[in-house]
């Protein structure tokens, strides 16, 4: 921009050249590659009408393809915590069976029975014999 521009617009008085030079400014595309790649060469407004299936197409399976990625990684987010959880459900059943097999030996069962006030027999147990005639 001139200071010319700028004192034509401070003023408030936009010459009629100037205005219609604006327009035509605004109302043409700049010569550049994209442009008329766009609109001479190949790709045209009509062939680009004509594609549109086919970019939709394109872009719907762009979106199945990302959100399988996601699900596909939210599923081996959720193994791998489940297979954490495993291991300490794991290693917490192995120490519960390793106190049970502690606390089930008879000097632990003995020593748990004294608490209640019971006695481990001295004597070895008695075979009763009944005979049919006594039945």
């Amino acid at each position: 921009m001139s200071n010319h521009f700028r004192h034509i617009v401070e003023e408030g008085e936009v010459e009629p050249e100037v205005q219609e030079e604006q327009q035509a400014e605004k109302s043409e595309l700049p010569r550049n590659f994209l442009t008329q790649f766009f609109t001479e060469g190949m790709l045209s407004k009509q062939a680009a009408t004509d594609m549109l299936p086919f970019i939709i197409y394109m872009a719907f399976l762009g979106m199945i393809y990302i959100g399988n990625r996601h699900f596909a990684e939210n599923n081996i987010r959720d193994i791998d915590k489940l297979n954490k959880e495993v291991k300490e459900l794991s290693w917490d059943f192995k120490s519960i069976k390793s106190d049970l097999m502690l606390k089930s030996t008879q000097t632990e069962v003995g020593r748990m029975v004294d608490t209640l006030g019971l006695k481990e027999p001295v004597a070895p147990p008695i075979k009763i014999v009944i005979t049919s005639n006594e039945y």
